[in-house]
C-alpha cells in the first residue's frame, strides 16, 4: 500500500476517533449532572482505577504499551473533568515544581491549576472551597518523610483521596549553549541530588542555591545561568535540556497525596492511612500493632511525630493495606480504639505501584 493511501487511512480513523470522542464526553457531562443532583464528587478515583484498569485489559494484545494507553486516557478524562465542573486543583508551587508535575500526572492538562506557597496553604485552599483538591508531597525515597505534611493531618478534616508516585528526574536547563553557562541555579536539594555529575561535567562552575528548582528555571530564561529543574520546567518556560536524569542517584521517587472532602470507594486494591496517639501505659504501642497482625492487615509504613499536647508524647502515622470499610479492617480499628487515646482515619484510597 503507498503512503498516500496510508495516510488517507489514517485520515479516516482520525474522523472515527473525534466522533467517537465527542460522544464518550456527552456521556460523561450526563454522568457529570447526575453527580451533581446527587450531591456527589466531580472527581471519583475509585472509578477512574476501573476505567484505567479496563482499558489496559482490553488493549492487551494492542500495539501501544499500557503507559501509553493510560496517558491518553489521562487526558480524555481531564478534558470530561474540566467541561464538567471548573475543577480547580491546589499545589505547592511556583509552577513547575515537582508537585506541580505531580498534579498533572494525575489530573491532566485540561482542569485549573493553582500554586500556592506553602503546604499548609494546600489545605486552607481546599478547606475553604477556593480548591476542589490540593496534592501535596508525603514522602521521598531517599530523602524521607515531608513533616510539614504530617502535621497539617492532624488539623484538618480533610481526606486522602488519592496518592501519586512520581520519579524524580533532574535537567539541566538553559537558554544559552552549555558552553556559555557560568553558573547553576537551583534548591539546595537538586543541586546536591547531581554533585557528581554536574562537578564531572561543569568543574569550576558557581552554584547558586535558590527557593525552588521553578523559580532557578525562571532565572535562566534570560541569564547564562543554568538551571536543574524537571522537563515540565522546560516546557513552562520555553528553556533548552542541556541534559537529562543529571542526578546521582537513579530510582529516586516523591510520593504525593490528593487531599478532599472525602475518601474513594473501595475497589479491592486500596490503601488505609491513618494517625494515633498511644495511651500512657506499658506496651501500649505493642498492643496496636498486634490489633493489625491478628486482622492480617500489613502496615506499609509508620512514621512518628512529636505530639502538640505534651512534651516528649508522640503520633504515628501509619498506612495499611485495605479499605477503611473492609470488614477486617473495620474490626482492626474498632481494636485500635480500645488501646488509642486519639484515632483518626485520614483516607482510604487506590494503592499505586511504586
Amino acid at each position: 500500500m503507498n503512503l498516500e493511501k496510508l495516510r488517507k487511512q489514517i485520515d479516516h480513523l482520525d474522523e472515527k476517533l473525534i466522533k467517537l470522542l465527542n460522544e464518550r464526553i456527552d456521556v460523561a457531562l450526563e454522568i457529570g449532572k447526575a453527580k451533581k443532583k446527587q450531591g456527589g464528587e466531580i472527581y471519583v478515583p475509585s472509578r477512574e482505577k476501573a476505567v484505567f484498569d479496563r482499558v489496559v485489559a482490553l488493549n492487551e494484545s494492542g500495539s501501544l504499551p499500557a503507559e501509553a494507553v493510560k496517558a491518553i486516557y489521562r487526558e480524555i478524562m481531564s478534558a470530561a473533568l474540566a467541561l464538567e465542573s471548573d475543577l480547580k486543583i491546589a499545589y505547592l508551587g511556583p509552577p513547575a515544581t515537582f508537585t506541580h508535575q505531580a498534579a498533572r500526572q494525575k489530573f491532566g492538562a485540561s482542569v485549573d491549576y493553582h500554586p500556592v506557597g506553602s503546604i499548609a496553604d494546600v489545605f486552607s485552599a481546599v478547606e475553604n472551597g477556593s480548591a476542589d483538591y490540593g496534592v501535596v508531597p508525603i514522602e521521598n525515597s531517599t530523602e524521607g518523610a515531608v513533616t510539614h505534611t504530617f502535621d497539617q493531618f492532624t488539623e484538618t478534616s480533610l481526606k486522602i483521596c488519592a496518592e501519586i508516585y512520581l520519579p524524580v528526574s533532574l535537567c539541566l536547563l538553559a537558554s544559552v549553549p552549555k558552553e556559555k553557562i557560568i553558573r547553576i541555579c537551583s534548591k539546595q536539594e537538586a543541586i546536591g541530588q547531581c554533585r557528581k555529575w554536574l562537578s564531572t561535567n561543569l568543574s569550576g562552575i558557581e552554584f547558586d542555591a535558590v527557593n525552588s528548582t521553578a523559580l532557578a528555571a525562571e532565572m535562566a530564561v534570560e541569564s547564562d545561568c543554568g538551571a536543574v529543574a524537571s522537563r515540565l520546567a522546560a516546557e513552562l518556560y520555553g528553556l533548552e535540556i542541556v541534559a537529562e536524569n543529571i542526578q546521582d542517584v537513579s530510582g529516586n521517587t516523591t510520593r504525593f497525596l490528593v487531599i478532599g472532602r472525602t475518601s474513594s470507594e473501595a475497589t479491592g486494591g486500596d490503601k488505609t492511612s491513618l494517625y494515633f496517639g498511644i495511651k500512657d501505659k506499658p506496651g501500649a504501642l505493642h498492643d496496636v500493632l498486634a490489633a493489625l497482625k491478628t486482622n492480617e492487615i500489613n502496615m506499609c509504613k509508620i512514621e512518628s511525630r512529636p505530639s502538640k499536647d505534651k512534651a516528649w508524647e508522640y503520633v504515628f502515622f501509619v498506612d495499611i493495606e485495605g479499605h477503611a470499610d473492609d470488614l477486617n479492617v473495620k474490626a482492626a480499628l474498632e481494636e485500635l480504639n480500645e488501646h488509642c487515646a486519639v484515632l483518626n482515619v485520614l483516607g482510604s484510597y487506590p494503592k499505586v505501584d511504586a
